[in-house]
């Protein structure tokens, strides 16, 4: 009973700002060395993988000018793992797991639930992307 209250009133509650600066500076630290440090999927460890990177200044474009993300949230925070990444993030995941207990807004306005780093590495993949 304590849980639904805290969670119906959390999601009562604005949803937090997002902090693109920050989330640049998780890029920088646990991204680039396999997306490159504009997000393309260029960084120095993707000459070595199977699987390239993905490019994330397209994630948009290729989702018909949407950025899909409750799809970007849940890959990076675990929840919905890539084969690539071994399950969830290999290196970084503990960082980005935990409790998700911070809302951030989908198109469709409904609350994804996450942890504050995703929110603010969010904000700085929402920022790159590249028009259709």
């Amino acid at each position: 009973m304590i849980r639904l209250a805290a969670l119906t009133l959390m999601l009562a509650t604005p949803v937090l700002a997002q902090d693109a600066d920050v989330g640049r500076g998780h890029f920088y630290t646990h991204c680039a060395t396999c997306h490159g440090l504009e997000g393309r999927g260029d960084g120095p460890m993707s000459g070595v993988l199977m699987i390239q990177p993905t490019n994330l200044t397209e994630l948009a474009a290729q989702n018909g000018g949407s950025f899909p993300l409750d799809r970007v949230v849940k890959r990076i925070d675990g929840r919905d793992p890539l084969v690539s990444h071994g399950s969830p993030m290999p290196v970084y995941g503990d960082y980005f797991e935990g409790l998700f207990d911070v809302p951030i807004n989908a198109p469709d306005n409904d609350p994804v639930l996450t942890s504050r780093p995703v929110v603010d590495l969010v904000a700085y993949l929402m920022e790159i992307q590249h028009p259709d």
